[in-house]
């Protein structure tokens, strides 16, 4: 299995986030990089850099007003008297079906979603070349690989067409889908990470080749709350191809084991010629986001349960925070892909 990832995607590193309405210092930090290679390299994966695929794997997913207001947002905020150091909104619309609006506070009110998506000097660039890694990855599955792994950072699925939120802004794993639908009829996401990929759920609500499972803590009480219960089916054409399967707080192996049992079910029967999986670690019992209370070895069956589906699969990272077991969990996902 191959490793694809880009350097550039360090240059996200925004200091704070609002959580509770009080600052705090932002955990989605570069930081995260070296224990998740540290971890990948573990597994004995060898590394690729992407190539740059340009922008219409991008605005095959996003908006193109929203990928201009990712690339330019930051030098246009910085003009503004007095304007905080990083892009964080302080409005939000009601609504979404009404004129576009010209100012960099209103559009950063449209296109972000919450205040955990603070945009620095370097998010775009960081953002492109995770989604570009992402796109590598689909492009090498799609030539032939059986897996590949996708460090993609910042991560992606809380992003939806024209919608930051949660760390997230572009996304990397249905940019990485659609990549795949190119090649397949139907392509699944399956989505492990502690929060609900509500972002890739809207991306493909109503569309019946790309199916969305996820797998999470229930958002009646947790980010992103809004999204994520179990009776969101789908609409339209996408009735019946989105599946979510929240768990209790606290869940651990067991629990979400059963549940991934149940994911790999509707998958097998949605039969797609291709899987991503969305790789969130931070459902681990020592996250510092504390939902749920998978263990290493957990991770390693699920890695194993994953590769059991059989199908062609392009791994993407999304969560998982600093703890001293981040890159172990990753070392044991995919060992226990590569053995299962």
């Amino acid at each position: 299995m191959k490793l694809v990832f880009s350097e550039t995607q360090r240059r996200h590193d925004p200091r704070h986030f609002l959580s509770s309405g009080a600052p705090q210092p932002n955990p989605e930090v570069p930081g995260r990089i070296d224990r998740l290679l540290a971890g990948a390299r573990a597994a004995g994966l060898g590394e690729v850099a992407p190539d740059d695929h340009g922008a219409g794997p991008l605005a095959a997913v996003h908006t193109p007003e929203y990928l201009q207001f990712l690339e330019t947002i930051f030098t246009r905020w910085q003009r503004i008297p007095d304007a905080s150091p990083e892009v964080v909104p302080n409005i939000h619309p009601d609504r979404r079906d009404f004129s576009y609006p010209a100012s960099a506070v209103g559009q950063a009110g449209y296109h972000m979603a919450d205040t955990a998506c603070p945009i620095s000097g370097g998010t775009w660039e960081a953002a492109y070349w995770s989604a570009q890694t992402a796109v590598h990855a689909a492009r090498m599955v799609a030539g032939g690989e059986e897996a590949v792994y996708a460090l993609s950072r910042p991560p992606g699925h809380h992003a939806f067409a024209d919608l930051a939120g949660g760390f997230c802004f572009l996304n990397n794993s249905a940019i990485a889908a659609q990549e795949l639908r190119r090649t397949h009829d139907r392509v699944a996401i399956l989505d492990v990470d502690l929060h609900h990929g509500n972002g890739t759920q809207g991306i493909f609500y109503g569309r019946g080749d790309v199916l969305t499972v996820s797998i999470h803590a229930d958002p009646v009480r947790f980010y992103p709350f809004f999204w994520g219960h179990a009776s969101e089916r789908g609409e339209g054409a996408g009735l019946g191809c989105n599946l979510n399967l929240p768990l209790p707080r606290g869940s651990g192996d067991e629990p979400f084991l059963a549940a991934l049992d149940v994911a790999i079910r509707r998958i097998r029967a949605f039969a797609p010629g291709a899987l991503v999986v969305a790789l969130g670690l931070d459902a681990f019992e020592g996250d510092p986001f504390g939902g749920l209370t998978v263990s290493t070895g957990g991770f390693a069956a699920i890695g194993a349960r994953c590769a059991g589906i059989g199908l062609p699969t392009v791994i993407v990272q999304e969560g998982g925070y600093l703890c001293d077991a981040l890159g172990d969990n990753l070392t044991a996902f995919l060992k226990g892909f590569r053995e299962g």
